[in-house]
């Protein structure tokens, strides 16, 4: 355990993380420039997508079938026990909890491209269609916690079904037009239907400098969550805490569900941190348009400088290590 802690805390990847924080609680002027940061994120998210669809064209039906099934499941139980933990434990209004629940029950694209790349570190691999199942994941993850919101806020204040059902419109639309939705599926679709013979002449440009491009948004991730640290004073112990509890369970369920749907010890692992991530690109959009009362500090805190960090640093080894002892 201690070896593959050593192993991840020290790869390039999560060093750019530490660096980015230390950069912004020295107060430097590290940062990367808005357009670099956003043309990496599109590098990074159509690269996974083009390399998901070529594999997932060379998958069959019963390959993926129980597994995505496995996911589905996962989508529609992650916000919900996250709503439930959030209310219990956490002792958050009903709209927060949500709110929180949204970003728990939806999935951190970068966590998921780290999980790939740690157990690729480890001389595993994923199966070649997990992208397909990240938007398995994040859809309904959204969608049920803040129908959940709607229905709170709905119960309690009157004069809101037409707006509700507006507002719940709108949201399906901004998750399915999202820029991480539209790059992934839209790469899925390019690379299935070009096949592994018509994406060989642009396979090095998407996958020689993936690892380099995914530093450098490490980097400016770092430096991201380090500007929120100083939130942690304002949100509280409950929230810290629910902010690794949460992960834990989620990533522990969605480790067994993997491996149970017949994933590999990588597969495993991946799906495992697909569950237990918090979205800080999808969530954030959707909640303020269906949920405007609920308060930012607590789910961005959450997501960016509790969960996150977490899941890169510890959790995702721990699932690891989960599926190591499943695949024993």
């Amino acid at each position: 355990m201690f070896e593959i802690l050593k192993v991840n805390l020290l790869s390039p990847i999560v060093l750019a993380f530490v660096l980015g924080v230390c950069a912004r609680l020295i107060k430097s002027e590290l940062s990367l420039p808005k357009d670099l940061y956003s043309t990496l994120s599109i590098y990074l998210l159509l690269a996974l997508g083009l390399k998901g669809g070529v594999e997932l064209s060379e998958t069959t039906f019963d390959a993926i079938l129980w597994p995505a099934l496995a996911t589905l499941a996962l989508g529609c139980l992650t916000p919900i026990s996250a709503y439930v933990l959030m209310r219990r434990l956490g002792k958050f209004e009903s709209v927060d909890a949500a709110a929180l629940a949204a970003h728990y029950g939806s999935v951190s694209a970068v966590t998921f491209i780290a999980a790939t790349q740690f157990v690729s570190s480890l001389g595993h691999s994923a199966e070649g269609f997990m992208p397909t199942l990240v938007t398995l994941l994040e859809s309904p993850g959204i969608l049920i916690a803040l129908c959940i919101g709607a229905m709170k806020r709905k119960a309690t204040t009157s004069g809101e079904v037409g707006v509700a059902k507006k507002t719940t419109s709108a949201v399906i639309h901004e998750i399915f037009t999202s820029r991480s939705m539209v790059l992934l599926l839209g790469g899925m679709i390019i690379g299935y239907l070009a096949g592994s013979k018509s994406y060989e002449p642009v396979k090095p440009f998407f996958e020689t400098g993936f690892k380099g491009a995914l530093v450098l948004f490490l980097l400016e991730m770092g430096s991201v969550a380090g500007s929120r640290l100083a939130d942690l004073k304002k949100v509280g112990v409950r929230l810290i805490a629910l902010g690794i509890l949460i992960p834990l369970l989620h990533g522990a369920l969605g480790t067994m569900l993997g491996y149970f749907a017949g994933l590999s010890m990588g597969g495993a692992t991946v799906l495992g941190a697909m569950a237990a991530s918090a979205s800080y690109i999808a969530a954030p959009p959707a909640v303020r348009m269906t949920l405007p009362e609920a308060n930012p500090t607590f789910y961005l805190t959450a997501s960016l400088a509790i969960t996150f960090p977490f899941n890169l640093v510890v959790g995702i080894p721990l699932f690891y290590n989960l599926a190591s002892w499943l695949n024993l």
